[in-house]
């Protein structure tokens, strides 16, 4: 009878070898990886890892990048008092600086380094010349795993994404390189597995983006058409005109709705406030 352990052992070798070269082509490297799945070598997240790390060398940046018209950046000249509103509604934590226009880009400001003069109570000593850091600069054909070497070997977190004529087309961060490989990076604002309405405070909920509106409906007791879209943030992007990028508000029916988390592909979550006289299903329920 065959030791399961030497079993198991055996076929680590042979994964090793095949990522070592040995495997004459993709197909047959992924195969290898699907038969240790299949023979519990590895377990299914394991597995999408190792396919992450090999299709993140087929991705260039552009693949991966924010657009630039997703930018939340900030202005040279803008004093202290206007950066704080932006720092605080986009929740990021890094942010391009830019002068005239959105092509030129003169460093990037870390969200902390104005927290602290906030928190020393020296606002006034702010110079944004002296704070911001240099800005990374790469094309858009620079391919993923490159990418993410030269992000470790640095320690940047941000860099800017220009065209071929030099023009900025947006921006990539090291979050979104390392998605490729492990997955989505959950944050503070994800709804547990199980649920796609999760209630924060009195009368403000979290709300996944692709809550179907019927759901929707019927936790909240709403009546949103679902006659052109199938999920919430469907209407959200309807209502806008554009997909939404964090901050952004919308008003349906009442109801407001604020984009917590979003990318170039799609709206993750949401706040939402209902008026006083829409009632979530626990309140309906008590009521009774």
């Amino acid at each position: 009878m065959t030791n399961p352990r030497y079993s198991s052992m055996s076929w680590i070798r042979k994964l090793g070898r095949a990522l070592s070269g040995e495997a004459e082509d993709r197909e047959d490297l992924a195969q290898l990886m699907r038969q240790a799945l299949e023979r519990g070598v590895i377990d299914a997240d394991a597995l999408q890892m190792l396919e992450g790390v090999l299709g993140v060398s087929d991705l260039q940046v552009r693949d991966i990048m924010i657009p630039r018209a997703q930018m939340v950046a900030v202005r040279r000249d803008d004093p202290p008092e206007k950066l704080l509103p932006v720092i605080v509604e986009s929740g990021h934590s890094r942010f391009p600086v830019i002068d005239d226009d959105r092509d030129d880009v003169v460093g990037i400001l870390l969200a902390k380094d104005v927290l602290r003069l906030y928190a020393s109570g020296r606002e006034d000593d702010f110079d944004i010349r002296e704070c911001m850091r240099s800005a990374v600069v790469v094309p858009e054909s620079k391919r993923v795993n490159v990418l993410l070497k030269e992000f470790r070997r640095n320690r940047n977190h941000m860099a800017i994404v220009v065209d071929e004529y030099g023009g900025v087309s947006g921006l990539v961060t090291i979050e979104d390189a390392i998605e490729q490989i492990v997955g989505e990076i959950d944050d503070e604002f994800d709804v547990e597995d199980d649920s796609n309405i999760r209630k924060e405070a009195e009368r403000q909920f979290v709300v996944r983006g692709g809550t179907p509106i019927a759901e929707f409906n019927e936790y909240f007791g709403t009546a949103l058409s679902d006659a052109e879209f199938d999920t919430v943030a469907g209407l959200v992007m309807q209502q806008l005109g554009h997909l939404p990028r964090r901050g952004e508000t919308v008003i349906i029916e009442g109801i407001e709705m604020r984009v917590l988390r979003a990318d170039r592909r799609r709206v993750d979550a949401l706040k939402v406030i209902p008026p006083q006289d829409v009632l979530p299903i626990e309140d309906r329920g008590s009521n009774d």
